[in-house]
């Protein structure tokens, strides 16, 4: 098993995302500048967020993306999946096939494994993800992107 880039980069940009929506809509080129995440695949993965409503979108002049639940209410599992990405250590995708077309004899090891990994994954929220970077920073606030008041709290402003 292995967690790819795509749902570290997910959980990255959602940390991110969550250290800084109070103060409005976060823009993901600034969560890209901030977390050497190119924009392009930020754009793909906060579709998925989206999609799983995650996340929502903000358009126009101070837009970007704010959370669609509360922090405690987003696991780290649910932004794994919403990207898509596979939390399996079975060899057979779970198919049970492992071995020609039968179980392998480690199967149900792995299977576990994949059980207790989702448990855990599932037991930690965003919330603990951010109270722990806080607390890293000694409850530093987290600076801001430089935008107009009025774009911090969701206003549009006139082009």
């Amino acid at each position: 098993m292995r967690l790819t880039t795509k749902g570290r980069f997910a959980v990255t940009a959602m940390l991110d995302l969550a250290l800084r929506h109070h103060n409005g809509p976060v823009t993901l080129a600034g969560i890209g500048a901030r977390q050497s995440i190119s924009l392009s695949y930020l754009e793909q993965l906060f579709g998925k967020l989206r999609r799983h409503e995650l996340v929502e979108s903000v358009r126009g002049p101070g837009g970007g993306y704010c959370l669609a639940r509360p922090t405690e209410k987003i696991s780290v599992a649910d932004i794994i999946v919403a990207v898509d990405e596979p939390l399996d250590a079975t060899q057979c995708g779970g198919l049970e096939n492992c071995k020609e077309d039968r179980r392998c004899m480690t199967h149900n090891l792995w299977a576990t494994l994949n059980d207790k990994l989702y448990e855990y994954l599932n037991s930690v929220t965003l919330q603990h993800l951010v109270s722990e970077q806080l607390a890293k920073n000694g409850n530093a606030t987290i600076v801001m992107e430089r935008r107009p008041a009025a774009a911090r709290k969701g206003v549009a402003l006139p082009a």
